[in-house]
């Protein structure tokens, strides 16, 4: 018997964020094990909401106002970047891991604002 799926689980660019979500929670672990505590709650907080904008946006009644919730979490991928770009410049984060990151989140970014271009058609 297979389990009911939500309809964001389907969508490439929930999986996908998901999945860089995971490297970026790791990060965050590592930033409270500096005694950044803020800054690595800040961090997940704008890591979930890459996902949980999709899935929110996904229960929506109109592609337009999904359109809206896609737009809001291609923002936080931005918000992202931003942090992760900042921490290196200070020594937080090792530069060798934010390349990689940050070319996950480019490929979200870009990947969030062709399936938002689907939607409004």
């Amino acid at each position: 018997m297979s389990r009911r799926q939500f309809r964001f689980q389907d969508f490439e660019i929930w999986r996908r964020a998901a999945e860089v979500s995971a490297l970026l929670f790791a990060l965050a672990d590592g930033l409270e094990g500096q005694r950044k505590f803020r800054f690595a709650e800040q961090l997940r907080a704008a890591t979930l909401s890459i996902t949980n904008n999709i899935a929110e946006g996904s229960g929506s009644v109109s592609d337009a106002d999904f359109a809206h919730f896609l737009n809001m979490s291609r923002r936080s991928v931005f918000e992202v970047a931003n942090m992760l770009l900042l921490f290196s410049r200070q020594g937080y984060v090792k530069t060798d891991l934010v390349g990689p990151l940050l070319d996950k989140l480019e490929e979200q970014s870009r990947m969030t604002l062709a399936f938002m271009r689907n939607l409004k058609g």
